[in-house]
């Protein structure tokens, strides 16, 4: 499933905060570690990937910096902030909510 805006808005964003919240990566390492995780199930396209990265910026959830990857290319790394700290536990508590809500619908009988 590629992600696009078929899913839950701020879904991605979800997922990047959480996995940023792990290690700091640039944003090719962000989609492949998301597929990785998701054995393929979802995949992000870059254009996706950007904007959010943008929005969670100016957020204030992320900050960035240039690195050098360990292919010896520059890159932007991306890290999480306290308030992206904050909004990780505030989207995770959303999924929860959300994911009881959806399984008591469809244990409807």
């Amino acid at each position: 499933m590629l992600i696009t805006k078929e899913l839950l808005p701020g879904t991605l964003d979800m997922l990047i905060l959480k996995v940023l919240h792990v290690e700091p990566m640039h944003g090719w390492g962000i989609t492949k570690r998301i597929q990785q995780v998701s054995e393929g199930a979802l995949q992000v396209n870059q254009g996706s990937l950007y904007t959010s990265l943008l929005r969670m910026t100016r957020a204030g959830w992320i900050k960035s910096q240039w690195r050098v990857t360990e292919n010896n290319r520059r890159a932007r790394y991306y890290s999480l902030t306290r308030a992206g700290e904050k909004q990780l536990g505030t989207e995770k508590e959303r999924w929860a909510r959300l994911t009881v809500a959806v399984d008591q619908i469809l244990d409807l009988t």
